[in-house]
């Protein structure tokens, strides 16, 4: 099969036993050139022809990540009714899985995280072993796999039902930023512009705040703000949660196109930490992320989790209600 083949395309380093055992075809077929064996001219790196292709997603994906989110948003939903203070993180876990499992996703597309409290400034927390008190938040980032499609979805809600004022001041901001990163999500805009804008609402808002001192550019330009928002606002979302595709053509982002399914998740993390002493109690051991799977079309962002609630009414009426 391999011998004059003019280009073979390959994912070199994937799978190291099948290359040696293709290198191993290609020197025979160049042992009996002398013979008239042609052995093939070219390899070609085949993984990014392929990631494009993941990259645009079909009318037939489009159905399948609509229903992964639908599943989702219901197994956030019946988290939030069932919260009470005293139970486990894990028990929060499990009522997600009971509701992918029952309307048939096998299991999620990653290891929830359900950070009560202070659990929820550590990014990737999926210990989930804590015990939920009544006057914290609680994050929860999870999303089930349905048909081989990811959902990726983050809603933060007070584990009593009711937000405090520190608490809804942050949660506010972080919605604010999502909502604008959402509207960003234009056909022809580049990848990085939801990013950007949803940085500058929460940094602007930080010094609204107090919680940050300076001009909200300056702080941005020297990352300053990182301190509290660690993470860039989104990745691409397919058959895999961080799906494959390139960010960046030629060094400069792309430019987003229908078809393509991105995440919105502007965060704020306030740690009880040496770099947060200076803050008042009342700001620290708060972790806020609201996080939305958005599809690019031509009349606009179609946002895949909004039947999620979102808004502070929303959740404080949803919450702890079954």
């Amino acid at each position: 099969m391999l011998e004059g083949r003019e280009r073979i395309y390959l994912t070199l380093g994937e799978y190291p036993e099948f290359d040696s055992r293709l290198l191993g075809f290609v020197s025979s077929i160049r042992a009996r050139e002398s013979g008239g064996a042609v052995p093939p001219g070219e390899f070609v790196a085949l993984k990014h022809l392929l990631h494009e292709q993941r990259l645009l997603k079909s009318a037939a994906e489009l159905r399948v990540l609509r229903e992964a989110a639908r599943i989702t948003c219901n197994a956030h939903m019946r988290a939030m009714a069932g919260c009470r203070p005293g139970m486990t993180e894990l028990e929060l876990e499990a009522e997600l899985v009971h509701e992918f499992m029952r309307s048939g996703a096998r299991s999620p597309a990653y290891t929830p995280i359900v950070g009560g409290g202070e659990n929820a400034c550590v990014l990737h927390y999926v210990e989930n072993s804590a015990t939920l008190r009544k006057n914290d938040l609680v994050l929860i980032d999870a999303g089930c796999e349905y048909q081989h499609y990811a959902a990726d979805i983050t809603r933060t809600f007070p584990v009593n039902g009711s937000f405090n004022k520190s608490q809804q001041a942050l949660y506010e901001l972080v919605l604010e930023a999502n909502k604008q990163a959402i509207a960003c999500c234009q056909v022809g805009a580049l990848f990085n512009e939801p990013h950007e804008t949803a940085v500058r609402v929460m940094v602007q808002g930080l010094v609204d705040l107090k919680l940050l001192e300076g001009d909200p550019q300056e702080l941005i330009e020297s990352e300053q703000h990182r301190v509290f928002c660690p993470h860039n606002t989104s990745h691409w979302l397919g058959s895999d949660v961080h799906d494959v595709g390139d960010y960046r053509v030629d060094g400069a982002w792309r430019p987003l196109e229908p078809g393509m399914v991105l995440t919105i998740e502007p965060g704020i993390y306030i740690p009880r930490r040496e770099a947060t002493e200076h803050l008042a109690n009342r700001w620290r051991g708060i972790g806020i992320r609201v996080e939305d799977d958005v599809l690019i079309t031509a009349k606009g962002p179609e946002v895949l989790s909004a039947a999620a609630p979102k808004e502070v009414a929303e959740l404080e009426a949803l919450v702890g209600s079954s």
